[in-house]
């Protein structure tokens, strides 16, 4: 499970700013909290509340960024590829620094860190503590640009991949991406993390990526797909059904392809809906609302990780859906029968009346001053009382983060 992650230097984000899914034994979690193989008790759920342009979305995107970094650095990106990521404009020449921590099933606590520029990795390492009584941190392997001499300076600790191998790796890419495809089962172990998030460098995911993405992944995944179908209906989306329908798909006469190659099979999703007589009628999804093509979309997001475990990272969860949507997705995490695994979110959100769902515990405010975004858990502010009405004092002004009109 995810404990924390920081980031330092990272777009609108100059100054380091810790996001913690820590709780302790007193506070009050609503549901959303379980806790970790390692035993620290953790939010399943964290809102990121702002005004528009306050760094929300900036705030979590290191989760969806570490992720590809560490999982697929090696195989997606071109030798001579910039890294993709941003430093704060005012300090373009400073790195970017991130650091996160989660326990794995046998609850040993890794930790990761990494400072980069766009042109290369300046320092990557890893450190593990076991789950035992005063263990300590210890480091798996630290990998550091020396400058003088233009090449990385490697230490392993139990790590395992070969040495000459490791000098090899490129600068835009991670140590365990690269070392993954070698064999390294440490590093085949640390790339097993389930991340699942609509967004990526530039932005969130084209909507029409993430609905093909969507539909290919029901199409495949019956029993998923039977839960998004009960959970469309239950909605109130009108829905009584979807059908995804493969299809495959053929050249004219007149024009070939070369051998050995066809074209992608394309699918048909389609909304299904029962009248009071019992008859059903189908109509393409894409003829539906943008809130039921959302929530399709979502749910793709949101199941793939209650089903296996692991963090959706989710930009605008209540996008294009009406603000009471987001309770019954986010009791999804709350509940052990459709969370069985433990799986998190952390979500941004205009739906300030999140901020009374989730607790002071669980909300993130984030705010801008002179182009710089800073972030804090409402918990950590003085006087913020459990009995407080979170939601009017938030509309009031009392916490900040909200727009200066």
């Amino acid at each position: 499970m995810l404990h924390s992650f920081a980031l330092k230097n990272f777009l609108s984000f100059k100054e380091r700013t810790e996001v913690s899914f820590a709780l302790t034994q007193k506070a009050s979690s609503h549901g959303w909290d379980a806790p970790s193989p390692g035993g620290q008790r953790l939010a399943t759920a964290l809102a990121v509340i702002g005004a528009n342009g306050a760094g929300k979305t900036s705030l979590i995107k290191p989760v969806a960024f570490l992720s590809w970094f560490i999982n697929h650095s090696f195989l997606q990106s071109a030798p001579n590829a910039q890294i993709p990521i941003k430093p704060h404009f005012s300090a373009p020449n400073e790195p970017v620094e991130f650091e996160i921590e989660a326990d794995d099933l046998d609850g040993i606590l890794w930790r990761y860190v990494l400072k980069a520029t766009p042109e290369r990795v300046l320092h990557e390492a890893i450190y593990k503590r076991p789950n035992k009584k005063r263990a300590r941190f210890s480091y798996v392997f630290e990998r550091d640009w020396d400058e003088a001499t233009r090449e990385y300076v490697i230490k392993q600790d139990g790590f395992g991949l070969n040495p000459t191998e490791a000098k090899k790796v490129r600068p835009n890419a991670s140590l365990i991406s690269t070392a993954a495809q070698y064999g390294v089962e440490v590093a085949q172990h640390l790339i097993g993390a389930n991340v699942a998030s609509n967004i990526m460098q530039v932005g969130r995911v084209d909507p029409n990526l993430g609905f093909i993405n969507a539909s290919i992944f029901f199409h495949e995944n019956a029993a998923l797909k039977k839960q998004m179908e009960t959970l469309l209906h239950n909605l109130d989306f009108g829905l009584s059904g979807v059908e995804i329908r493969k299809l495959d798909m053929t050249m004219p006469p007149d024009m070939k392809l070369p051998d050995g190659t066809k074209l992608p099979s394309q699918y048909q999703v389609m909304g299904v809906h029962t009248l009071k007589d019992g008859s059903r009628h189908e109509l393409q999804m894409l003829e539906e609302s943008s809130g039921t093509r959302m929530a399709f979309t979502q749910l793709w997001y949101l199941l793939s990780v209650l089903a296996n475990g692991g963090i959706a990272a989710i930009d605008e969860l209540e996008s294009d859906m009406h603000p009471h949507m987001i309770e019954p997705l986010l009791d999804l995490f709350a509940s052990p029968h459709t969370n069985p695994h433990n799986a998190q979110i952390i979500f941004t959100s205009h739906s300030i009346e999140v901020i009374g769902l989730l607790g002071k515990s669980q909300v993130f405010l984030v705010e801008k001053k002179d182009c710089e975004s800073e972030a804090w858990r409402l918990d950590t502010m003085d006087g913020v009382r459990v009995q407080d009405n979170l939601y009017a004092k938030y509309m009031s002004g009392a916490y900040g983060a909200v727009p200066q009109l």
